[in-house]
């Protein structure tokens, strides 16, 4: 009598069929076409959650969980702030440019919210921020907005967009390190892929 052995039931991958890899930052356009729309079609929150996550440069995790008493604690946008990061638990800093200082006091002024109210929430009301996912979420629709592939962008390209910005405008290091929180300025040269893009730009200078 012959036994046959049953075959193993093939192992997927996690990453089949998926891009992995850092995702990009957003260009300059793209920032300015995301926030016209945005405005146009009035989504006042969006844009103030889109123009803050890009000015603060903070994780996901951290620009949901940010109160009104971190921006706002007056009632009015400051100009700077600051936050405890979730995943070091060391502070950082933070600018608020002018133009989202203004989406964010347009978006309170539809809102009734308390100081220690979260700043983005969704249909659950003031005691529960946007969760990740949420946020994930409305990144990939902005990004779907101005006819860019959403599967190519992430969270994590709207924390890169105004670092990289300043870096390439600056080839300051260590003002981007902390900019982003970092601890060591290597975890900024990774996160960046400055390495990469910086000796690319060498050799597009060098003609033989």
């Amino acid at each position: 009598m012959l036994l046959f052995k049953k075959s193993p039931t093939p192992i997927v991958p996690w990453n089949k069929g998926k891009l992995i890899g850092p995702k990009p930052p957003l260009q300059l356009k793209h920032v300015w076409a995301i926030r016209t729309t945005l405005k146009l079609d009035g989504r006042t929150r969006d844009l103030a959650l889109f123009n803050l996550a890009i000015d603060s440069k903070l994780r996901g995790c951290d620009v949901v969980s940010l109160k009104v008493e971190d921006v706002a604690p007056h009632g009015y946008a400051i100009d700077r702030g600051t936050i405890r990061q979730k995943k070091t638990g060391r502070p950082v800093k933070f600018e608020i440019s002018e133009q989202t200082r203004q989406s964010i006091d347009d978006y309170l002024e539809m809102k009734n919210k308390e100081p220690s109210d979260f700043l983005f929430t969704g249909n659950r009301g003031n005691d529960r921020c946007l969760t990740t996912r949420q946020y994930a979420r409305l990144v990939s629709e902005w990004i779907s907005l101005v006819g860019l592939d959403a599967s190519l962008f992430g969270t994590h390209s709207i924390r890169r967009t105004k670092a990289t910005l300043i870096y390439r405008k600056t080839g300051n290091l260590r003002a981007v390190q902390l900019l982003l929180g970092h601890t060591k300025v290597e975890s900024t040269v990774r996160y960046l892929g400055i390495e990469v893009d910086d000796a690319l730009a060498i050799a597009e200078e060098v003609d033989v």
